[in-house]
């Protein structure tokens, strides 16, 4: 820690949404973790943590929620990193939750990285990002390419980032109202896993497509209704393990006017794609 003064001020910090343009699964390992290729693009909608310091080191969050403190992410994420740095100080925090759970838009693992880069600031531990990245990818595998910011591919596990420049279009984004459960996609005989691993330069040049997504669409019917709704207007389909799947959209237009079309069970919203993420954006503009 340097020797200056904390700020005890409130500092709103976003936690964005991403999109897995394509995800391919290589093979299964031994340990039972699975080998993939993924890219990575952030988009503009976000949850929001308002994080304010305290001197007497409790973690509190706010508004409470169904999950017991000491199983959220955001907490464990703080504790985390008050324990890693020895620090005496605390935090509270209010959670302004916009992203849908268990969508794989990454709501959880983006809060639990806003939370180390926010504290990381405010507690003025500044530790590098390669430092929170070793705290969060306990937290879970996606937390990294969160605090990393950048677009990227992912290989390995997730933990072999690689930052990518592709376009940033607009999507429509649907969520249908399931829950996919991430552990039972990567468990179930059915699931994709011999896909071979292909260059950096062929990954961003042939046809995307995303290998849970026969799995999920058969386990899961309102996630094929939503793909099929979407599809009619532009190329369509599933983000991470789901339930959400998007459309890629030439301009923002082509979007609202493809979400206004759609049929009125489709719970959808429009977002543009960044190869910056929000959180990376206001952080270097802190710096």
């Amino acid at each position: 820690m340097n020797g200056s003064s904390p700020s005890l001020e409130a500092i709103r910090w976003p936690a964005p949404a991403k999109l897995n343009l394509f995800l391919y699964i290589n093979g299964q390992r031994p340990d039972g973790y699975h080998e993939l290729q993924t890219l990575f693009q952030f988009i503009d909608k976000a949850d929001y943590l308002t994080i304010s310091c305290n001197q007497h080191g409790a973690i509190t969050l706010s508004p409470d929620s169904d999950i017991p403190l000491a199983d959220n992410l955001i907490y464990k994420a703080a504790r985390a990193l008050q324990q890693y740095g020895g620090t005496q100080l605390g935090a509270d925090i209010q959670l302004e939750k916009n992203l849908p759970m268990g969508g794989g838009l990454g709501g959880g693992s983006s809060d639990a990285a806003t939370t180390l880069v926010a504290l990381n600031q405010q507690w003025q531990l500044n530790y590098p990002n390669q430092v929170l990245a070793e705290i969060g990818v306990k937290l879970g595998a996606d937390v990294p390419i969160f605090i990393h910011g950048l677009a990227a591919i992912a290989e390995g596990v997730g933990e072999k980032l690689t930052s990518v420049e592709v376009d940033e279009p607009w999507y429509v984004i649907a969520s249908p109202q399931v829950h996919v459960s991430t552990a039972s996609v990567f468990t179930h005989k059915e699931l994709i896993r011999n896909t071979p691993k292909r260059p950096l330069e062929q990954l961003l040049t042939t046809d995307w497509h995303n290998d849970c997504e026969p799995l999920v669409k058969k386990q899961y019917p309102e996630v094929a209704k939503a793909i099929d709704a979407l599809i009619e207007y532009a190329p369509s389909r599933l983000t991470g393990t789901g339930a959400c799947v998007f459309a890629t959209c030439q301009s923002q237009q082509q979007a609202q006017s493809i979400l206004d079309n759609c049929p009125a069970w489709l719970n959808g919203f429009v977002a543009q794609g960044s190869n910056q993420s929000a959180l990376y954006k206001q952080l270097n503009l802190r710096k």
